[in-house]
């Protein structure tokens, strides 16, 4: 905190106090979208660290579309969920 005043980081008009809410709001949906992201991606290296091809294949087919819903919805940068994508069907591939 930059002073001892709470009040002077607090919103002062409506329109403030509206985007404070609609961040909260915003920020929620966001951070379970990537924690949805997170998870899918998890599934594919487990199955990678296991050495199962098809499972690996197979989990990274249910991830690709995750991913591509976070490019849509704005919480992943669309380089960032293709360099992903390259490099699990990189790694699968070697398998």
């Amino acid at each position: 905190m930059l002073s001892g005043n709470d009040d002077a980081l607090m919103a002062k008009h409506k329109s403030a106090e509206k985007r404070i809410r609609q961040i909260e709001k915003r920020t929620l949906i966001n951070r379970s979208r990537m924690s949805r992201v997170r998870t899918f991606v998890k599934k594919v290296e487990a199955a990678i660290a296991s050495g199962d091809k098809e499972a690996a294949a197979s989990a990274l087919r249910l991830a690709q579309p995750e991913l591509h819903r976070a490019v849509a919805k704005g919480v992943l940068h669309r380089n960032t969920a293709s360099r992903k994508l390259s490099r699990l069907a990189t790694r699968i591939n070697a398998l």
